[in-house]
């Protein structure tokens, strides 16, 4: 059941994205874009609550509890990026605005250390969520699965963290343009 609402939970979040950006860009309604984009985050509250209920309601923890708790770091640290990446793509599609630019050289280095600060942030935050849950619940037996998220979380961040470093010491190239004269 909870992965089923974390599945509907996932896509009510990029459905409500998705309306929000077509509202403002192809019916020009940006107030009730505005309306849709701000519901995004609403969705991330249901699904913390609906978790903390199932298991204080006597569920025993299962991996699906703690990709919720992914989920909803995730979400709270990148939501505002991936809206951006995409109302960029939008307005360059349908209202004329510029198309994105790849990002290159130092740019492209700080935006990966941006996204390291972000992923360790993420996963503070699911740590956390994991922790009170824990707490909440309060039985061992129950909340045992929670536990082996925390290597997960330390995972990801250590990956981001090579990533950015990657770029650091060799940073993206810019695209060379060979232009053909006759």
């Amino acid at each position: 059941m909870i992965l089923a609402l974390i599945i509907a939970c996932e896509i009510g979040f990029c459905v409500a994205i998705l309306a929000g950006l077509a509202m403002r860009y192809i019916r020009g309604n940006k107030r009730l874009g505005a309306a849709l984009l701000l519901i995004a985050p609403l969705i991330d509250v249901v699904l913390l609550v609906a978790v903390t209920v199932h298991l204080v309601a006597g569920a025993t923890a299962s991996w699906h509890h703690g990709l919720a708790a992914l989920y909803i770091g995730f979400s709270v640290t990148h939501g505002h990026r991936m809206i951006a990446w995409a109302d960029t793509r939008f307005a360059h599609w349908f209202a004329g605005g510029p198309a994105p630019l790849r990002t290159t050289g130092r740019e492209y280095t700080q935006r990966c250390w941006g996204d390291f600060v972000r992923t360790l942030g993420a996963a503070s935050i699911a740590a956390g969520i994991l922790l009170i849950i824990t707490w909440w619940v309060d039985d061992p037996s129950r909340t045992e699965a929670l536990t082996g998220w925390y290597r997960i979380l330390g995972i990801a961040v250590v990956a981001e963290f090579i990533w950015a470093l990657s770029y650091t010491i060799w940073p993206r190239k810019a695209a060379i343009v060979v232009e053909i004269s006759r």
